[in-house]
């Protein structure tokens, strides 16, 4: 359950005064001029994959480095490459590095939950990014909203579908993540008063793996004799999988399928007419939230907070930085590439140039 207070979250002008002496970079670590400190320390950021999305190395990556050279600080960002003992070893030798603050994208609440109690006995302050680690220590929680990306995504099927009574599938993401609850919560939370409506088929799809997930929805959709008729897809990839499985039966474009992550694959198809919409999350954006709470950690102070997650394992409300998601349809793909999210070279490329341009964008 999401507790929020209306608040507004500053991430922009990353300008602080709040910069650090910065040293020398190398793989995988960097560091900015800055300003005078207020105070010393490094932060380390694990990434956790790059099968589950794209977004991981070519949006937040980027984006984090570029918040914290903006800062002066300096810091190491690493990828688990989707083995929790992998993320353990990077956690470890960052801590041995003398990381100040660490930041994690958990693979699972329990390996994540373990890391922070071994970062907390080395006076080492952890948040959590973009996904709540249960029954962790965490100072901070840095996300999106994602109980409403669930809900832009319901209300995001429904649009597509309009009146007609309609049977859908639910592909969910990864049972190991606790955003993929809340986005399931958040699609039920539209979709189940809806009386046109008809749950024909739902099931998570493990460690959010695109292959997987052709599989399960192929055995989905023939377990309802092909009487489908919308996809509750949670992001992009898992999109992409049904849409293929659709193709394949005639069936694309015809069947309106959600997503989320706003990727370049995901935006073409909304273009091209197979996907219905997406969610974006400006990456920039939470990069910056996580620098500023980070950064605040480092020098002893409190992180400004929209208000609190509850720890349903942890039993304890833990300070939430929440940030809010966007709904993304063939008419506004342009807000993504004005933000920043994507360039008109990817998404327009090729045969979809024409595509890009009949929807304004060029």
């Amino acid at each position: 359950m999401l507790k929020r207070r209306n608040a507004a979250v500053v991430v922009a002008g990353l300008g602080l005064a709040l910069s650090l002496t910065a040293c020398g970079s190398d793989d995988g670590e960097g560091g900015g001029e800055g300003n005078d400190s207020t105070g010393e320390g490094k932060i380390g950021v694990i990434l956790p994959d790059t099968e589950s999305s794209v977004r991981w190395e070519s949006a937040d990556r980027p984006a984090l480095e570029a918040a914290f050279e903006e800062a002066g600080v300096e810091y190491a960002i690493d990828n688990a490459e989707g083995d929790a003992e992998r993320m353990t070893q990077i956690a470890d030798s960052m801590i041995g590095d003398g990381v100040t603050v660490l930041a994690i994208v958990n693979l699972d609440s329990e390996s994540g939950a373990a890391i922070q109690e071994k970062a907390a006995s080395a006076g080492v302050a952890t948040i959590d990014y973009d996904r709540l680690t249960l029954g962790g220590s965490a100072e901070y929680y840095v996300s999106f909203d994602n109980t409403v990306v669930g809900e832009l995504q319901g209300q995001g099927l429904a649009d597509c579908l309009g009146d007609k009574p309609s049977n859908i599938v639910y592909l969910n993401g990864s049972p190991t993540d606790n955003n993929a609850t809340l986005f399931a919560a958040g699609a039920h939370s539209v979709l189940d008063g809806m009386d046109n409506i008809t749950v024909v088929g739902e099931q998570a799809v493990p460690d959010w793996d695109n292959e997987e997930a052709a599989t399960i929805f192929q055995q989905l959709y023939t377990a309802a004799d092909g009487k489908v008729d919308g996809v509750l897809a949670a992001n992009d990839g898992l999109g992409g999988a049904a849409i293929g499985i659709l193709e394949g039966n005639g069936l694309a474009g015809e069947v309106p399928v959600t997503g989320q992550d706003a990727t370049v694959e995901g935006l073409q198809n909304i273009l091209a007419g197979t996907q219905c919409m997406t969610v974006y999350k400006s990456a920039t954006q939470e990069a910056g939230a996580l620098a500023e709470a980070a950064i605040a950690l480092v020098n002893g102070e409190d992180a400004e907070t929209t208000g609190t997650v509850e720890d349903t394992e942890g039993g304890r409300d833990v300070p939430a930085i929440l940030l809010e998601p966007q709904s993304i349809t063939k008419e506004n793909v342009n807000d993504v590439i004005e933000d920043g999210g994507q360039t008109v070279e990817d998404v327009c490329a090729g045969d979809f140039a024409k595509l890009c341009a009949d929807a304004g964008i060029s």
